[in-house]
């Protein structure tokens, strides 16, 4: 998946941000409220499951990111991440639209969670433990097993097999999978949508579940429930 952390304090959106990677997420980041909103009313404005906002940013605040994003109607789900922790807060900051707010300190393993979540409610209903087969991916813990046997994949390679899953049979194209599972730092001309897929079908092991559709892109094979 791929998140967009809005945070004015450079310190903390790095520390956020290495976290999310090591949970294996696509993460770009936005230090004020302006270069927030370039990037969700952009033309990459859906590449975002999840925008994680502080709400008290300076200049553009982070309430009216929030109101901007929503009446864009853009799909990404927006967790409020803020020091302003009342009840009042907390109802006004949901009422301008966003998905769910953790107030600071946070425990970053609830962070991750959350995030994962919602990052569930930005597509068509998926479970947490998806199965294809005999391989069994647990998009919570982000763990993936095939034929009982532990799969030890790297960030990009399971959000390849999760968005292919997420997909329910329909072919993903090598752009989509660049836009969703990569951040902004991915050339758009690498070859590295085809080499995770190749790594990602031999760690998968046969009979092969991951199909070449030409001139679309990749696809499941079997059934996913």
């Amino acid at each position: 998946m791929r998140v967009l952390v809005v945070e004015d304090d450079e310190e903390m959106a790095q520390v956020v941000a290495v976290g999310l990677r090591r949970a294996q997420m696509a993460v770009d980041l936005a230090y004020d409220g302006e270069a927030a909103l370039e990037r969700v009313l952009g033309p990459d404005r859906d590449a975002y499951d999840v925008v994680v906002l502080d709400r008290d940013l300076p200049g553009t605040h982070g309430d009216d990111v929030c109101a901007a994003l929503i009446a864009a109607g853009g799909r990404s789900r927006v967790l409020m991440l803020t020091a302003a922790a009342t009840a009042d807060d907390i109802v006004d900051g949901l009422g301008l639209g966003a998905d769910d707010y953790l107030p600071k300190p946070f425990d970053f393993p609830v962070l991750v969670a959350r995030i994962a979540a919602l990052a569930r409610r930005s597509h068509p209903a998926v479970p947490p433990v998806v199965r294809c087969g005999d391989l069994v991916v647990d998009t919570g813990r982000r763990t993936a097993v095939r034929g009982g046997r532990p799969l030890v994949l790297t960030p990009k390679e399971f959000g390849v097999l999760e968005l292919l899953l997420a997909a329910r049979g329909r072919a993903v194209s090598a752009e989509e999978l660049l836009e969703r599972v990569w951040d902004e730092t991915a050339d758009p001309f690498t070859s590295a949508v085809k080499i995770t897929v190749s790594r990602l079908r031999a760690k998968l092991g046969a009979p092969p579940v991951v199909e070449t559709v030409a001139g679309r892109g990749y696809r499941m094979l079997g059934e996913v429930a």
